[in-house]
């Protein structure tokens, strides 16, 4: 395992394979693809490894196609920005007291 490696989740895995999410997890109990839990709460797939499959043609492409909702997008961006979002919150709310009062 490379410190350089990108991580990717089950549902990227699956449009690059052209699988179903069901495919790829079936996919890791065939020991075909390695998945690692991060915080023992996230399953990821190294990238490379992903497309290394890909490349093989061991994997049969069912053209399944994923719709990405713009709720989604909505909900990851919330999801994965929270930390910056507060962060920014915090220092305007400090910078207002500051100048302000």
């Amino acid at each position: 395992m490379t410190t350089n490696s990108h991580y990717i989740a089950v549902r990227e895995a699956a449009q690059i394979l052209g699988v179903t999410e069901q495919r790829i997890m079936d996919l890791i109990a065939e020991r075909k693809l390695q998945a690692y839990r991060i915080a023992d709460k996230f399953l990821r797939l190294n990238k490379t490894e992903v497309l290394s499959l890909r490349n093989s043609g061991n994997v049969e492409n069912t053209n399944v196609q994923f719709e990405y909702t713009p709720a989604e997008k909505i909900k990851d961006f919330f999801y994965f920005n929270d930390f910056y979002l507060f962060s920014g919150l915090i220092i305007a709310v400090l910078l207002y007291i500051i100048f302000y009062m």
